[in-house]
């Protein structure tokens, strides 16, 4: 497609200069949405990085090019790359580049993919122009890549990566951010063992060329990533070929610059990454290795943290190396305004304020809805509601919370009828919320999604799912009834005095 024009928003202004005006692109999305630019940020064998623009929310995004005309063969092929794909885009972790959009061009063979884009390039570019680094750097580089792991290898089934190298990791340089990216080499895991060879050669684990691997090879890669880090070369770079790297690999032999590590401690954690994959740990124990720990950081020594105004209270906790800090302030004796404040090793720091009302939420609801305002992590979700659970019933002692456990196997309901029932009372209107919550087994203690891991039946699914919307539409009617009485109380005060 040739250069074309874009002016929407210019003509019609008043002005000839500005109606002349063009923006050149060469290439828009069929939804009109993303404008790709010429300008090449990357490239690789299948594929080209471009950038491009969202026009809805103003940012620069990245427009990813890949070539399929040797992939796809036939409609099934179509399928399984669409399924995949969906997956990548429903990933949302603090160190996996999101996927904003997706299609296939069948005419051209390519599948374009829109992502974010990291004007300082990938971690290999980035550790070359920045070679001075202490070693807490790349320490903080490390534990953000395994957590990005982490998430992925915790899905069911795993996502694996299987191209994990520095090259395909990619760097916010304003806050020592990391984020995984290319994901589309990854392969859900449908299997005990994956069966399909590809990769880079000098980051991948001898059980891949065998093609009999699990999320496991990603942790290998990992390692090499640890020592292109560290040395600043690129594995095996003393091998001629990728023979010469497939005899070595498959043979045991360790790349040369791993003698090059002066530091025993790096050494050691990086021939962790290295051994066999029976003896290899995964992301999550690696994220437990005393290298990676945190050295010298202040425990907190009191909780709550000092405060004179028994209307105040505030909570402090360590959490996967974050620092959690929540705030609640006493409003009346139904409801508590919390400010949580997240603070990681790098020193980067995430707020959020809202509204804990004890007569319609829980910990539960809230802090999955924080998890997902904030794009943290959802094994954040049980710390951050215990946190909030020990705040309200502190401030207001003598009031109980809707939901103050997290559900259990025992909590789940066995009796369909009875869930039946439930859906009933839903369906006929909620004001008789009352009496589904004296439905046995239903109690306000948890999600009634929650409920649903226990029982297989996807007719009793979808009947719990009916009913968490409506208990949710509830829930935000009744914040807006006590809202509007609350400002009407306000104004009666203010016209009466």
């Amino acid at each position: 497609m040739g250069s074309c024009g874009y002016n929407d928003g210019l003509i019609g202004a008043g002005d000839g200069d500005l109606a002349t005006m063009e923006v050149d692109y060469v290439e828009i999305d069929p939804s009109g949405r993303f404008i790709r630019y010429p300008e090449v940020l990357g490239r690789g064998a299948f594929k080209k990085v471009y950038k491009a623009f969202d026009q809805f929310e103003g940012v620069e995004v990245a427009w990813n090019k890949v070539r399929i005309d040797d992939v796809l063969q036939s409609q099934d092929d179509y399928k399984k790359l669409y399924s995949e794909v969906h997956l990548l885009k429903s990933l949302k972790h603090k160190n996996i580049i999101k996927l904003f959009d997706y299609w296939i061009d069948i005419k051209k063979k390519t599948l374009n993919m829109i992502t974010e884009l990291f004007t300082s390039g990938n971690l290999r570019q980035y550790r070359k122009k920045h070679k001075s680094v202490d070693m807490k750097a790349i320490k903080n580089w490390a534990r953000q890549i395994l957590n990005g792991l982490d998430y992925l290898h915790s899905q069911n089934p795993p996502v694996i990566h299987r191209d994990l190298k520095c090259d395909n990791l990619f760097v916010n340089g304003n806050h020592g951010e990391i984020k995984i990216g290319d994901l589309g080499l990854a392969t859900v895991l449908q299997q005990p063992t994956a069966k399909s060879f590809i990769g880079t050669p000098e980051f991948m684990a001898p059980e891949l060329y065998e093609e009999e691997y699990n999320e496991l090879a990603d942790i290998y890669s990992f390692g090499m990533c640890m020592l292109e880090m560290v040395t600043f070369e690129y594995p095996y770079s003393e091998c001629q070929n990728a023979a010469q790297i497939y005899k070595k690999v498959t043979s045991g032999i360790k790349p040369a610059s791993l003698d090059k590590v002066s530091d025993p401690e790096i050494k050691e954690f990086i021939e962790k990454c290295l051994v066999p994959a029976n003896e290899r740990l995964s992301a999550r124990a690696l994220l437990e290795d005393p290298f990676l720990k945190p050295k010298n950081i202040k425990q907190p020594t009191r909780d709550p943290l000092a405060t004179s105004n028994p209307r105040v209270l505030e909570l402090c906790r360590m959490h996967q190396e974050n620092e959690f800090r929540l705030k609640g302030t006493k409003n009346d004796n139904n409801s508590v305004s919390l400010t949580i404040r997240i603070a990681d090793p790098s020193g980067r720091v995430k707020n959020i304020d809202f509204l804990f009302y004890l007569e319609t939420d829980t910990a539960l609801s809230v802090a999955h809805e924080m998890v997902e305002q904030l794009e943290l992590a959802k094994n954040d979700v049980p710390f951050i509601a215990e946190l909030i659970n020990n705040s309200v019933t502190r401030i207001l002692p003598s009031r109980q919370l809707s939901n103050k456990n997290i559900p259990t196997k025992q909590d789940a309901p066995t009796n369909i009828p009875e869930l039946r029932r439930c859906a009933s009372i839903v369906a006929s209107g909620f004001g008789d919320l009352n009496r589904l919550s004296k439905v046995k087994g239903l109690t306000r203690k948890g999600s009634f999604l929650s409920l649903c891991e226990s029982d297989d039946k996807a007719e009793v699914r979808l009947e719990l799912e009916a009913i968490e919307r409506g208990y949710k539409q509830w829930c935000k009617e009744v914040k807006m009834v006590k809202k509007k009485k609350g400002v009407e109380a306000t104004l009666k005060r203010c016209i009466t005095t």
